[in-house]
């Protein structure tokens, strides 16, 4: 069973604020299932943001695991709220949450996979016997 969209939401909140970020709901989305995206101010001009990942990468996920993938890293702070508004033409029940953070901590559990690592080893086809 998957966690509604304002529980997990909230409690993305709680944990920016009990490590001493500020986390800000800037639009509420559908309580059940709204799709979730994280902007990450870094307080430097730049901004991360985190968006749902696709369904292709749930192939390791658990029924109530949401995967996210980064969409912006270090971008101008102007390119967010332009990717944002193309988001919602698209879903209008969308959360947006606003992490002000100068460490860059999106506060997303469980952490979504870097993409800056290298992919892993494919195993080899055919195998060699």
């Amino acid at each position: 069973m998957r966690l509604r969209s304002d529980v997990w939401v909230a409690a993305l909140v709680r944990r920016a604020f009990a490590a001493g970020a500020t986390a800000t709901v800037v639009h509420r989305g559908a309580d059940e299932a709204g799709a979730i995206f994280v902007a990450v101010d870094r307080l430097d001009g730049a901004v991360d943001l985190w968006g749902p990942a696709p369904q292709s990468d749930f192939t390791d996920a658990g029924p109530g695991d949401r995967r996210f993938e980064r969409l912006l890293a270090r971008a101008p702070r102007a390119e967010a709220p332009a990717r944002i508004a193309s988001e919602r033409r698209f879903d209008p029940d969308l959360w947006l949450v606003e992490v002000e953070d100068r460490q860059g901590r999106h506060f997303i559990e469980p952490p979504p996979a870097d993409p800056d690592a290298p992919p892993p080893l494919r195993p080899e086809w055919p195998p060699r016997l």
